[in-house]
């Protein structure tokens, strides 16, 4: 292409992929003006003018405004502050649109009424503020006034959403579903029966204490999770580097952790798990009266949290149950006859 060469209005468009009637219209508007029109009205472009309107055509296939174009070409911005301006919208109308499919697959999933579409739109557009409003009134209806561990309350208020700036579709309809269960009556009264039953008892006091919980869930976790996955390897319960992962458990609990009398530290914490798998037992026999069944209610708050959050499911759920008796079964194991 010569840099000197003028080219009539067809072979621009031809050059640029843009028609010859938007050609004309970014001349008309002045956004890319031709660089000469001759006596009988024909417009001519230079080289300059063509990679101009290439500029544009690129722009506006990426949907960017003629305001902004403008001031690019105008010389009033550069093309990165374009860009970034530009990128910042197509993100936020991004989040809108993520939020709506979120919306449209939840009402055809629950066969939605009217009525539900505006709630569901309006729960996918809340503020974080707003966010946090629903999830705290729930707490509170949940855990006020329920004779609970002092301070097992403000730990179970811990697991709460919190869906990120740019959240995935599956992470809105979890919300979504969350939002909706936790206004929901019955949803409340089935978690703080649960909560009551499970946490009210000899048991569940004990298990709730802080230390006991601040060992499960923080010095005790990481030799745990090693644990388990020993159990899901199905490694025997007296491998010697199980054995080794049991020493380090036990040296790791915390004195009040296994408080029945009598016996190393090992048989006592063997004794509770045993404890733990016979309740487990009875409840599985028992049914949902039982103090030890599962919390359906609760347990799906968390797994919406989970995956609102972005975080992995507790590895000791219906599909993975702790394994009390392979445990209780290491912990008894001993010294001469573990295998090595």
């Amino acid at each position: 292409m010569n840099d000197t060469e003028l080219y009539p209005i067809g072979d621009v468009a031809r050059r640029t992929g843009l028609s010859v009637s938007a050609v004309r219209y970014y001349g008309d508007t002045g956004i890319v003006p031709a660089t000469r029109v001759t006596a009988a009205g024909h417009r001519l472009y230079d080289v300059a003018a063509i990679a101009r309107l290439e500029l544009v055509r690129t722009l506006r296939e990426l949907d960017t405004g003629l305001d902004g174009i403008r001031q690019l070409l105008d010389g009033e911005t550069d093309l990165h502050g374009l860009l970034a301006a530009h990128l910042e919208i197509v993100e936020r109308q991004g989040r809108a649109l993520r939020a709506r499919r979120a919306v449209l697959r939840t009402l055809l999933k629950q066969h939605g009424t009217t009525a539900q579409a505006a709630l569901l739109h309006r729960l996918a557009s809340l503020s974080d503020e707003e966010r946090e409003r629903i999830v705290d009134a729930f707490w509170t209806e949940v855990v006020t006034d329920l004779d609970l561990t002092p301070g097992f309350a403000d730990r179970l208020r811990t697991a709460r959403p919190v869906l990120p700036e740019d959240p995935t579709t599956g992470q809105l309809e979890a919300w979504l579903e969350l939002a909706n269960l936790v206004q929901d009556a019955e949803f409340r009264s089935a978690v703080r029966t649960e909560l009551r039953d499970t946490y009210g008892t000899t048991e569940g006091r004990f298990v709730t204490t802080a230390p006991v919980q601040d060992f499960i869930h923080e010095e005790g976790a990481p030799i745990m999770e090693r644990l388990l996955a020993e159990h899901r390897a199905g490694t025997p319960a007296d491998a010697p580097h199980v054995q080794e992962l049991i020493d380090a458990f036990v040296r790791a609990v915390p004195w009040n952790l296994a408080p029945q009398p009598g016996g190393s530290r090992r048989a006592r914490l063997a004794r509770l798990y045993r404890e733990y798998e016979r309740l487990r037992t009875e409840a599985q026999r028992e049914g949902a009266d039982h103090p030890f069944a599962a919390n359906p209610a609760h347990d799906r708050y968390l797994s919406l949290v989970a995956v609102i959050n972005g975080t992995p499911p507790a590895d000791a759920g219906p599909e993975a149950p702790m394994p009390f008796t392979w445990l209780a079964t290491a912990l008894s194991t001993p010294a001469e006859s573990r295998a090595g």
